[in-house]
C-alpha cells in the first residue's frame, strides 16, 4: 500500500508500518458474534502509531468479511490496504469499495496462511489487465512476490508501482536459528529490494516478522513499508495491541536509524 508518495528512485528514510488486523477477525469468527471487533483493533493500532491498516478478504471469508471492509473504508482516517486474491470477484469488490491500495496475493483455499509470492511471471497475461483496471480507478496496486530479480523486472513491466517482498522463508530460518540460511534469504531480499528500487518500484516487506527478525530487514534502506499482522495480534494477548504496535514501530525506526548512522560513519 502507498502510505506516502516518495518519488521514483528515491530511497525511503522513514519506514512506515501497516498493521494487518485479519486475525482479530479470526478470533471473532471462532465463536461467532461481534467480538473482538477488527475495526476497533484497527483504530487502536492507528492510535499506537500505525501508518495504515491491512485487511485480507479471502474467498472463503475465513476471517475478514465484506462488512469489515466496508466499515474500515468508512471509518479509517489512514490508508486501507485491501489484500485480495487476483480474481475477478476481488477486483470487482475493490472497484466498488475503492480502498487506498490493493495488494494482489496468491490464495489457495486449503492454505492456513499465504505460503509464497504471487506467480506474476506465469500469470502475466491475466494480471496485466487487472492492474490496469485498478490503476485506472485510482487504486494503488501492490504485488506480493518472492525476492527474485526476474520477478522484480516483471513487476515493473506489468506497471504495478509497488511490490511487497515475501519475508516468510527468511523468518522461518531466522526463528529456527539457522543463521547461514537466514543470512542467505536476507541477502536475496536485499538484492531484490535494490533492483526493484532501481526499476522505479516502491518496496514493501512482510510475512512472519517479529520483534527480532524485523531488525535486519528494517536496515534495508530501500524498504519503504512493513506490513505485519499475525505476530502483533498474538503479542496483543500478552501486552495489549497498542503496546505491541508501538514497540514494533519503535524497533523498525531504531533499526533504520542505526543503518543510516552506519552509512554516514
Amino acid at each position: 500500500m502507498d502510505l506516502a508518495t516518495p518519488t521514483a528512485r528515491t530511497r525511503a528514510t522513514t519506514p512506515r508500518l501497516g498493521v494487518n488486523i485479519d486475525h482479530v477477525a479470526t478470533v471473532r469468527n471462532a465463536r461467532g458474534g461481534a467480538a473482538p471487533d477488527p475495526v476497533r483493533a484497527a483504530h487502536l493500532a492507528v492510535a499506537a502509531g500505525a501508518d495504515g491498516i491491512t485487511a485480507h478478504l479471502r474467498e472463503d471469508r475465513r476471517h475478514i468479511r465484506d462488512a469489515d471492509i466496508a466499515r474500515l473504508k468508512q471509518e479509517l482516517a489512514v490508508p486501507l490496504n485491501f489484500e485480495a486474491g487476483a480474481t475477478r470477484e476481488m477486483v470487482d469488490i475493490a472497484l466498488k469499495v475503492r480502498p487506498h491500495a490493493v495488494c494482489l496475493v496468491p490464495e489457495r483455499r486449503e492454505e492456513r496462511t499465504t505460503e509464497g509470492g504471487l506467480d506474476i511471471i506465469g500469470r502475466r497475461d491475466e494480471l496485466k489487465p487487472m492492474i490496469g483496471e485498478l490503476s485506472a480507478a485510482g487504486i494503488r496496486v501492490s504485488l506480493f512476490v518472492e525476492a527474485d530479480p526476474a520477478v522484480m523486472r516483471m513487476a515493473a513491466e506489468l506497471g504495478a508501482p509497488v511490490v511487497e517482498l515475501h519475508t516468510g522463508a527468511y523468518c522461518d530460518r531466522h526463528d529456527a536459528g539457522a543463521v547461514e540460511a537466514a543470512r542467505a534469504e536476507l541477502r536475496r531480499i536485499e538484492m531484490a529490494a535494490a533492483l526493484g528500487r532501481d526499476l522505479g518500484l516502491e518496496i514493501h516487506a512482510g510475512h512472519g516478522l517479529n520483534f527480532e527478525s524485523v531488525i535486519p530487514v528494517a536496515r534495508i534502506p530501500e524498504i519503504a513499508e512493513f506490513n505485519i499482522g499475525h505476530f502483533l495480534v498474538g503479542e496483543a494477548i500478552f501486552t495489549g495491541l497498542e503496546a505491541a504496535v508501538a514497540r514494533m514501530r519503535a524497533v523498525i525506526l531504531a533499526a533504520r536509524a542505526e543503518q543510516g548512522a552506519s552509512r554516514t560513519d
